[in-house]
């Protein structure tokens, strides 16, 4: 093996030398960098995990300056073994205690006769309260604590229609993340408090609650759902027996979920399920909407999120539903109701929010749906006289898709009044767009359309913004944007009682 020079970094302190050398299917390990085949070319790859299933030996390779939901299973055949393999630098030797045993005894005696502070303790609590429910950490020998402050971390559509940019500049990039997660050691629960955790996680551009989360492997390969092959983007708490598999079947109408083809094609010959089991309460040429209970259809709706989880790296829920119910949008041909996407709300917030969790699924993005599920949870914020927001923190591209849609409503409404020569508030638009005042008052301030003038603020449109707007008419006028018809939403606030909208453990 060929072994690189001894390097320095900034500070002047020697680095371990860089190894590379040849290697084979056998020999190649975890941490090896090696050149991957991907979109045509070769190129660098850390391997991060090694499995052995039914096709053959497969690695897990995260691609340098790709996004972490790209990273895949390849197989043998796609990496080249002909060039150089830089192998994991050796860890360093341990440092030898420095205190003795008297000393160490010592510190122990004072730790176990005093008390904790204040301060300490009240963090501990914190954290302890934070802890993920079941569906959280996703193992399934872990019994979580119920989050009093919300189950589901609103995630982002993955459908930003035509917001330009989007995919280049992805904020929700984990790799750095991932990388501190795997190599830092575990702290004690009072090391931090929720919010902090929170913040560190936000800057790393992930909604994630959970560090071992970030470092999660994504565990299923393929899926057959209906005439569509998906490529999961992330890990999903699937039973462990369908990581071995090298396609995984999921019924598109029940969402049950099996490893070889002969049961599939057996349960399809007896499911006769062609729809969502639920009501069907919005009904046009294009979509249908039906509200499913998570405490009535608990299997549906946890095969749901289990579907879902796959395409969202932060979802905290996939097991305990009850508390939820889910809004699903299907589209319809001769041979039933195919799921596009959904949202979830909570059956009682306490903070008032209309969604928390969105998704669009891939073979749908970017055709408008995700446009249609923000417009219908509004909706029904307007049939039940509320002001409707998404739960917060939102993440970063659900920052993007929701503020699109914000804007253009906004930007409607205020030429409209311009138009008429009428005078509207913030509160005034936020009773119209069953927006919170909060959502409206960010969005004028992002976009620059509140201003400070004499000795009042006003709010006013920049003209690149009008352009924007008059671009979208023209577009409009030959390919019409779906739009969600109020008249035609069938629907009454449903009312719970104590039982029926709290945990069902």
């Amino acid at each position: 093996m060929a072994g690189g020079g001894d390097n320095k970094d900034s500070k002047g302190e020697s680095q371990v030398p860089k190894i590379n050398g040849r290697a084979t299917a056998d020999t190649l390990k975890i941490g090896c960098i090696a050149m991957v085949q991907k979109d045509g070319q070769h190129r660098r790859a850390e391997i991060l995990s090694i499995r052995d299933i039914k096709s053959g030996r497969q690695f897990y390779c995260n691609f340098d300056n790709f996004n972490k939901r790209l990273d895949e299973w390849v197989p043998v055949n796609r990496i080249d073994f002909s060039q150089d393999v830089e192998w994991p630098s050796p860890e360093k030797p341990k440092e030898a205690k420095k205190s003795s045993a008297p000393v160490a005894k010592k510190t122990i005696g004072q730790k176990k006769g005093q008390k904790r502070p204040a301060v300490t303790r009240e963090v501990s609590v914190a954290s302890e309260a934070s802890t993920p429910r079941p569906w959280g950490d996703f193992d399934d020998s872990q019994k979580g604590t119920p989050d009093p402050e919300g189950e589901e971390k609103l995630t982002t559509p993955l459908d930003l229609d035509n917001t330009p940019g989007a995919e280049d500049d992805d904020p929700m990039d984990l790799d750095e993340v991932a990388a501190r997660a795997v190599s830092a050691k575990a702290e004690p629960p009072e090391a931090f408090s929720r919010q902090e955790e929170i913040e560190k996680l936000r800057v790393g551009g992930s909604m994630t609650q959970n560090q071992a989360e970030i470092s999660r492997i994504r565990n299923i390969t393929k899926v057959q759902f209906g005439k569509y092959d998906l490529f999961p983007w992330y890990f999903s708490p699937y039973p462990e027996a369908f990581t071995q598999e090298d396609l995984m079947y999921i019924c598109e109408f029940c969402l049950c979920y099996w490893g070889d083809v002969k049961s599939f094609q057996r349960h399809r010959q007896k499911c006769t399920l062609q729809h969502p089991p639920g009501n069907e309460l919005y009904r046009d040429d294009y979509v249908s909407f039906f509200e499913i209970d998570g405490r009535r259809q608990r299997t549906w709706c946890r095969n749901l999120c289990l579907l879902s989880k796959m395409f969202l790296d932060h979802k905290t829920l996939y097991y305990d539903v009850d508390p939820f119910l889910f809004y699903v949008m299907t589209s319809r041909d001769e041979k039933g109701y195919h799921l596009v996407g959904y949202f979830s709300k909570e059956k009682e917030s306490v903070d008032g929010y209309n969604v928390a969790c969105i998704l669009t699924l891939p073979q749908y993005q970017r055709r408008g749906y995700g446009r249609l599920l923000i417009q219908f949870s509004y909706e029904l914020s307007k049939i039940e006289n509320k002001l409707g927001s998404p739960e917060k923190p939102l993440s970063d591209l659900g920052l993007l898709s929701y503020r699109q849609y914000w804007t253009e409503r906004l930007i409607e409404i205020l030429l409209e009044c311009n138009e008429k020569d009428e005078k509207i508030s913030i509160e005034m638009l936020a009773q119209r767009l069953a927006m919170t005042t909060a959502d409206v008052e960010s969005t004028l301030q992002a976009k620059h359309m509140q201003v400070w003038h004499k000795t009042d603020h006003k709010i006013v449109i920049p003209m690149k913004l009008i352009k924007e707007h008059e671009a979208r008419v023209e577009k409009a006028k030959t390919k019409p944007k779906r739009e969600i018809d109020p008249d035609l939403i069938q629907w009454k606030p449903p009312v719970f009682t104590a039982s029926t909208r709290t945990w069902g453990w």
